[in-house]
């Protein structure tokens, strides 16, 4: 997962400086971004507290989170789109929704859903996405998110949906 994500950020940034955003990564390789901790989970916290941190301290910021989901039944498929309790992300997470299963046509439906009990989307300040490209536990469709015109579509989707959002805001 952590190679198609990070793949995935990369052509998501370069789309975004096409269309003349500022971006920041919090993470540009593998390597988690914690501060402190010994143990697994409290450099899992920590890295988490850091990410936190950064978004929080970045000006305008609107935070896209990127991840593949996976379950133990391989026939589910499709991205899936969910949203911090922040002021603008549920409109734009149902905008993104939208635009992803009219862009990338899944064969599955999903309806945007608010993030719940993730550590980052409930300690955020800005409008946040958490967005799950598809399922790489559902064989086609890992190799569509390993495909690099799959990724860029999904890329262009999500940029071209924002800049729309940031336009109408």
């Amino acid at each position: 997962e952590c190679d198609i994500n990070l793949e995935i950020t990369r052509k998501l940034e370069a789309t975004f400086h096409l269309l003349g955003y500022k971006t920041k990564m919090t993470r540009t390789t593998g390597e988690s971004v914690y501060t402190q901790g010994t143990t697994i989970a409290q450099k899992k916290y920590s890295d988490l507290k850091e990410r936190v941190r950064i978004v929080n301290e970045t000006p305008k910021a609107l935070l896209l989170s990127i991840h593949q989901n996976t379950f133990e039944d391989s026939r589910y498929s499709g991205p899936q789109v969910f949203y911090a309790a922040t002021k603008g992300s549920d409109q734009l997470a149902n905008l993104l929704q939208k635009n992803l299963e009219s862009s990338l046509m899944p064969p599955k439906s999903r309806n945007a859903k608010q993030s719940g009990s993730v550590y980052l989307m409930e300690h955020i300040n800005c409008t946040g996405l958490l967005i799950e490209c598809g399922f790489i536990s559902n064989p086609k469709e890992e190799a569509l998110l390993r495909n690099h015109r799959y990724q860029q579509k999904l890329c262009c989707t999500i940029a071209v949906t924002i800049a729309t959002f940031m336009t109408d805001s």
